[in-house]
């Protein structure tokens, strides 16, 4: 399929990472791998499949993953499978990203309360549930983090944490986003962020799309534009956060925070509140996911290092909270970023959402 295949896709827009069908039989997930190049869309069928799209990133971003294993528990209902293992199954294919568990841990929950005559049906309405309320999150906390955005900035990102990583319209590129619905000039340079080129790949096709003026940098040359006084900050999304608000994201994000210390510009974060661990004392026990060597060594099929010589590819690095110059939540601005600021939104809850 080369365009998304539903009448009224919950992202909002004219793509989607994830979407349950009408019907509640399929799951459309959007290929990322194929991104800028093509706009292919899978059917998936089974909780198999979805879980293989997401450990081989097909879809990608924790809160886009969390909804795929929620769609991919309302497959496994549908056909009548066990769904604690398939619940197993699934957290178990990234373990980094947190609402992931949280995800799957909250679909459990409402199978645990419903007849079996109505198990299906309950639980697609609460994937798609949880499907909006990140869309709306997303559209809270990018109005929040726009307002530290002034007039004429020049905005540095890492990773992608825009459409395709969330439910829609995104995490930091929805305070690029709402920057720009609030008709700031604002400018954005993308790290490539390799090994997976998200930045180079997604990051710069979505704000492209949207009109945003982008420019992608290697990710060394980070240093090389904060020194010249060419970044105005820095927003990034985040796979989870910690109960102190040490932040893991995309390997790389820890050396842009250090930059951005260094030369005294905000370091912001932006992360639905699904992202936030408070069972997770610190960044040290984070479980920090170890990727394919293949994905260092080799580009686009081809061999970059020479034979014999190997890689290691951790997925994701840890900030420090001492680094992050305010979280934006759709609960709330952390800042300063710590432990107490964090268990004071745990308090607030939106409407339809639940305090975790």
């Amino acid at each position: 399929m080369t365009a998304l295949p539903h009448p009224d896709p919950i992202s909002g827009t004219s793509f989607s990472a994830v979407e349950l069908l009408p019907g509640d039989r399929v799951v459309a997930m959007l290929d990322q791998r194929e991104l800028p190049e093509r706009e292919i869309y899978h059917r998936l069928e089974t909780v198999e499949d979805v879980a293989t799209g997401i450990v081989d990133m097909v879809v990608r971003g924790a809160p886009a993953i969390g909804i795929a294993a929620a769609y991919g528990l309302v497959l496994a209902a549908r056909a009548g499978r066990s769904l604690a293992s398939a619940g197993a199954f699934l957290k178990a294919t990234r373990p980094t990203a947190v609402n992931l568990a949280w995800a799957v841990e909250r679909m459990l929950a409402v199978a645990a309360r419903t007849p079996p005559s109505d198990l299906a049906r309950a639980l697609a309405t609460e994937a798609r549930a949880i499907h909006r309320e990140d869309v709306a999150a997303c559209v809270a906390m990018g109005r929040l983090g726009a307002e530290r955005v002034p007039d004429g900035a020049t905005v540095l990102t890492h990773c992608n944490a825009g459409g395709l990583a969330t439910g829609g319209y995104g995490t930091a590129i929805g305070v690029i986003r709402a920057a720009h619905e609030a008709k700031k000039r604002i400018s954005v340079l993308a790290d490539e962020t390799r090994p997976y080129l998200q930045g180079a790949r997604l990051t710069a096709w979505e704000l492209h799309r949207l009109g945003i003026e982008v420019h992608v940098i290697a990710d060394s040359a980070a240093g090389h534009f904060f020194s010249r006084g060419e970044v105005t900050l820095a927003v990034v999304g985040s796979d989870r956060i910690a109960k102190n608000g040490d932040v893991a994201n995309k390997i790389g994000t820890y050396g842009v925070a250090c930059l951005a210390h260094a030369h005294g510009r905000p370091f912001y974060v932006a992360a639905p509140w699904s992202t936030v661990d408070l069972r997770t004392k610190d960044g040290s026990a984070i479980v920090i996911e170890e990727r394919s060597p293949a994905e260092v060594t080799h580009l686009a099929g081809k061999r970059l290092v020479p034979e014999g010589v190997g890689a290691k590819n951790p997925a994701f690095d840890v900030t420090p909270a001492r680094l992050v110059s305010a979280l934006f939540t759709e609960r709330g601005v952390v800042e300063p970023v710590g432990p107490s600021g964090l268990e004071a939104l745990a308090s607030v809850v939106k409407p339809g959402a639940t305090a975790s």
